[in-house]
C-alpha cells in the first residue's frame, strides 16, 4: 500500500468573502475512494481519514470539490485504488476550507439587557413601607441563655436556649415579650434594632396570660416606645402586620388579616386564655412576643402561639389583645405579678368538681375576714361521720356565667380592687345573690 501526504495552501474567504488565511488538506491513499460528507473529522471504511475544517460552518461533499489536484512535485493526477481522484481545496460556497480557525473569540459577550423603568409605588406599598420604617425600631430580639460549664476548661458559659421577639414599652427600658420566651432563663439578652445588645432583668411575669416584662439599661434615645392601639373595635378582615424574628431572622415583616376574634387557647400552665385574636399573618417560632399591628402601625396584640402540625406557620396564629396588655403590663411593672382582685375563697380543683358532676366554681374554703366571709359564703364541710358536704357554688358574676373555677378567675381579671360585683351562688339547690366588694390581692 502506498501512502502519500501532501499539503496545498490556498487563499480562502470568510463569510464576507474577504481573504483571511490559508487552508490545509491532509489525505492518505490506502484504497478505493468512498465519497463522504465532510465535517471536522470523518473516518472511512478502511480507517483512513481526510481531516477538513470548514469555514463558517458549511459542509461540502468530496464529489462537490474540484476533480483534479495537482501535486507540487508533478503534474499527474493522484489515483486512489486505480481510480483518479482529484482532491483540492475549493475557494467558494459562502466560506472556505481552513486549517485552523483564526484567533477570533469563541463567542462575544452580549451587552447587559436594559432595565425597564418602573412606575411609582402603589399607595398600599408606600403605606406598608412607612409602617415598617416607623415601627421596626421598637421591635427587639430576645435571647434566652442558659449557663453551662465547659467540660475541659470548667468555665461557665452562657449558651442560647431559645429566642423570641419583644417590643419597647417605654423609654425607661421596659421590654414586653411572652412568658414562654423567657421561661427557665438563667440569663437574658435583648438586641435592639441598631444591633446593640443589652443584658436584661425580669421585672414581672404573668404566666396565665403568657406575658412578661424585662428591663434593660439602654439610653432613652435608643428606646422608641411602640404606639398603642385598641383591640375591642377590631373587625374580621382588617389588615394586620407582624414584625419579629422568625427562626432568628430579625426585623422580619409579614402581613395578613384578622381571621377571627374571641378565640380561646390554652396557656403553658394549662389555663385557658380567652378573647385571643386569630390571624393568618405568618407567625413562626421566633415571632413569639412580637407585636401585631393595625394599618396605622399601632399595637393591637402580642403574637403568642400558632396552631400547626409541623411547628411552622400554617396560617393560624394567635395574639393576646392589646386591651389586656395595657391592663396587665402596668401591674407587672408595679408588683411583678397580675394584681387580680379577690373575693376571698379557695376553690376545689376543676377536675375533681367535674368528676363529681358539679358545674361552676366550687368553694372549698372561705378566707377569714375576706369579702366572701363578710357576706356569709360557705365552703365544703366535713361531718363527724366522715361525710363531705358541698357548700356554695359560684355560678355567676354580674352578667357573666361561671362554669368553672378557671372561668371565675378570668372574669375577675376584668375588674380592679374596690369594684363591687353581684355574685350568684347555688346552695342546696337554691340560687342566691350577694353583693361583694373586690379586695386587692394579698
Amino acid at each position: 500500500m502506498r501512502t502519500r501526504e501532501d499539503r496545498q495552501d490556498a487563499p480562502h474567504a470568510d463569510a464576507c468573502g474577504k481573504g483571511v488565511g490559508r487552508a490545509q488538506l491532509r489525505y492518505q491513499t490506502p484504497g478505493p475512494f468512498v465519497p463522504w460528507h465532510l465535517s471536522s473529522h470523518i473516518p472511512n471504511a478502511y480507517d483512513d481519514s481526510i481531516r477538513v475544517r470548514i469555514s463558517c460552518g458549511h459542509h461540502l461533499k468530496v464529489n462537490q470539490l474540484m476533480n483534479t489536484h495537482r501535486s507540487p512535485q508533478r503534474n499527474t493526477p493522484l489515483r486512489l485504488g486505480g481510480i483518479a481522484v482529484p482532491v483540492a481545496i475549493a475557494a467558494i460556497f459562502g466560506g472556505m476550507l481552513i486549517a485552523d480557525r483564526l484567533t477570533e473569540p469563541a463567542g462575544a459577550v452580549p451587552e447587559p439587557r436594559a432595565v425597564e423603568p418602573r412606575g411609582d409605588l402603589t399607595p398600599g406599598e408606600r403605606a406598608t413601607i412607612d409602617l415598617f420604617e416607623r415601627v421596626s425600631p421598637s421591635v427587639v430580639y430576645v435571647t434566652n441563655l442558659t449557663l453551662r460549664r465547659d467540660r475541659f476548661s470548667l468555665n461557665t458559659l452562657a449558651v442560647p436556649a431559645g429566642t423570641g421577639s419583644g417590643f419597647i414599652w417605654d423609654q425607661t427600658g421596659h421590654i414586653v415579650t411572652n412568658y414562654h420566651v423567657i421561661e427557665g432563663a438563667q440569663k437574658l439578652r435583648v438586641t435592639l434594632s441598631d444591633q446593640s445588645t443589652w443584658e436584661a432583668k425580669i421585672v414581672g411575669l404573668a404566666r396565665e396570660q403568657d406575658l412578661a416584662v424585662l428591663r434593660i439599661a439602654a439610653p432613652a434615645d435608643r428606646l422608641p416606645p411602640i404606639p398603642l392601639g385598641t383591640s375591642n373595635d377590631l373587625k374580621v378582615g382588617q389588615h394586620v402586620f407582624a414584625i419579629g424574628n422568625p427562626f432568628g431572622l430579625d426585623q422580619t415583616l409579614t402581613t395578613g388579616v384578622v381571621s377571627a376574634l374571641g378565640r380561646t387557647i390554652r396557656a403553658r400552665n394549662g389555663r385557658e386564655i380567652d378573647d385571643m385574636i386569630q390571624t393568618d399573618a405568618a407567625i413562626n417560632p421566633g415571632n413569639s412576643g412580637g407585636p401585631l399591628l393595625d394599618s396605622a402601625g399601632r399595637l393591637i396584640g402580642v403574637n403568642t402561639a400558632i396552631q400547626s402540625p409541623s411547628g411552622a406557620s400554617a396560617g393560624i396564629g394567635f395574639a393576646v389583645p392589646v386591651d389586656r396588655v395595657r391592663k396587665f403590663i402596668p401591674q407587672l411593672i408595679a408588683y411583678g405579678h397580675v394584681a387580680r382582685p379577690i373575693i376571698g375563697v379557695h376553690l376545689v380543683d376543676d377536675r375533681i368538681a367535674h368528676r363529681s358532676g358539679l358545674a361552676g366554681a366550687v368553694i372549698r374554703s372561705v378566707v377569714e375576714d375576706s369579702p366572701a366571709d363578710g357576706v356569709g359564703l360557705r365552703g365544703v364541710r366535713e361531718e363527724q361521720d366522715g361525710r363531705t358536704y358541698v357548700g356554695d357554688i359560684i355560678i355567676g358574676v354580674n352578667d357573666d356565667s361561671v362554669t368553672s373555677g378557671e372561668a371565675l378567675l378570668r372574669i375577675l381579671e376584668r375588674y380592679k380592687p374596690g369594684d363591687e360585683v353581684t355574685v350568684t351562688i347555688q346552695r342546696n339547690g337554691d340560687r342566691l345573690t350577694r353583693r361583694i366588694t373586690l379586695a386587692p390581692p394579698a
